[in-house]
């Protein structure tokens, strides 16, 4: 079969990385977490962010960090455990016996993996349940962030099971019949109903999905086209008492789609999305691929599953270099509200958002590098105090 003269990648490969991957990244929430524990603000921050403030941040910070920890160490243990012994061969076979108990074929591919997909989607609530139910109603509720009752958050939790469940079952049947029926093109026919696909979610997600968990009013930013909107978080209103802070902060977003931030980082998922399939196409038809994962069978979606798996690597550096690339995006859309005579007011605002949100004022740079999307506080206002370069 083609791909099976290539050395391919087995589950303990993958569990190892996984595994060497976890101490990495403890090792960087460790050196966050020493940083979280200094008693003294940056010096930058010193006379900007009041002392009691600073104390709340500090408090709040430690508390999701030592959550992160267990929630990290739980998550690396059931990981490697479904993979290390062949849970997921052994789900894919179970998932297929129950389908004659309901009167269904098994030998159907779509039906066996919508199977499958549900059993995962219970697992999955079920495991994750007490982190998000301790996360909400202790840390959120002691730092005050908590707005849900226990009403709101299993409603939450239902809606989010139906929407699953409603759009879940057409949207892998056309998958798995692409990949049935695409042939060499495949790659190309994945991408462009991937491609598709995002555009009518752009469309559909603020007219119809995000009013189901929130509420909006007229200002609202998403979309494209037509259905371009501003949004303002009530909470963005609350903090932000300032009118110029609050027209600063919507400058910062109109400098996001002013620079074309938007669709260059649209371009560049569809790019990655492509390479994506497209490696996919070169070993879904490994036997020895599947073998080494425990599976007697291909099924597409378990292909799609173990692909994902054995590009991990790859996906640690295109995340690293994504987050290298949002950073300098929110430097520019920063520079752009201070041209617009906004930075002193950006400032203002920026800090009162860092305040408010008791993010950590203190971060490791490390860590910072590997994981924020967006530059710490510290950074961004040296960047904004920077006096403007003189045009020749």
């Amino acid at each position: 079969m083609e791909g099976d003269a290539v050395d391919q990648p087995s589950s303990l490969q993958v569990t190892s990385f996984m595994i060497l991957m976890y101490f990495f990244e403890t090792y960087l929430d460790l050196r966050q977490h020493a940083v979280l524990k200094l008693p003294t603000l940056p010096k930058t921050l010193e006379g900007v962010i009041s002392q009691e403030k600073f104390e709340k941040s500090r408090a709040y910070s430690l508390d999701k960090s030592h959550f992160h920890f267990v929630h990290e160490f739980v998550t690396i243990f059931m990981d490697s455990a479904i993979l290390f012994f062949g849970i997921l061969p052994w789900f894919w076979k179970k998932s297929g016996n129950f389908l004659p108990l309901v009167g269904l074929n098994t030998e159907n591919e779509i039906l066996h993996t919508l199977a499958f997909l549900a059993g995962v989607m219970i697992w999955s609530q079920i495991t994750d349940l007490p982190f998000s139910l301790y996360s909400t109603f202790v840390i959120e509720a002691r730092h005050g962030f908590n707005k849900q009752t226990i009403w709101l958050f299993f409603r939450d939790l239902i809606k989010g099971m139906c929407l699953a469940i409603v759009l879940g079952p057409p949207i892998v049947s056309a998958i798995i019949v692409i990949v049935q029926k695409g042939g060499p093109y495949l790659a190309i026919y994945l991408w462009a109903f991937m491609f598709v696909l995002s555009l009518v979610m752009m469309t559909l997600y603020p007219v119809l999905i995000a009013p189901l968990f929130n509420k909006f009013t007229p200002a609202y930013m998403y979309g494209f086209y037509k259905n371009k909107r501003i949004v303002l978080y009530d909470t963005l209103i609350q903090q932000c008492k300032n009118d110029e802070e609050i027209v600063a902060v919507i400058a910062h977003e109109l400098g996001h789609w002013k620079l074309n931030h938007t669709m260059y980082s649209f371009i560049a998922v569809q790019i990655l999305t492509f390479l994506q399939f497209g490696g996919y196409t070169l070993v879904r038809n490994s036997t020895d691929l599947f073998r080494s994962f425990g599976f007697d069978v291909q099924p597409v979606l378990i292909g799609l599953i173990i692909f994902q798996h054995t590009v991990i690597p790859i996906q640690h550096l295109v995340s690293f270099a994504l987050n290298l690339v949002s950073r300098s995006f929110e430097f520019q859309a920063d520079a752009f509200a201070k041209k617009l005579g906004y930075g002193a007011a950006l400032r203002s605002g920026l800090v009162k958002l860092q305040e408010e949100n008791l993010s950590a004022m203190n971060t490791d740079p490390w860590y910072s590098a590997y994981h924020y999307s967006h530059p710490p506080l510290v950074e961004r206002l040296a960047a904004i105090d920077e006096p403007d370069k003189k045009e020749d």
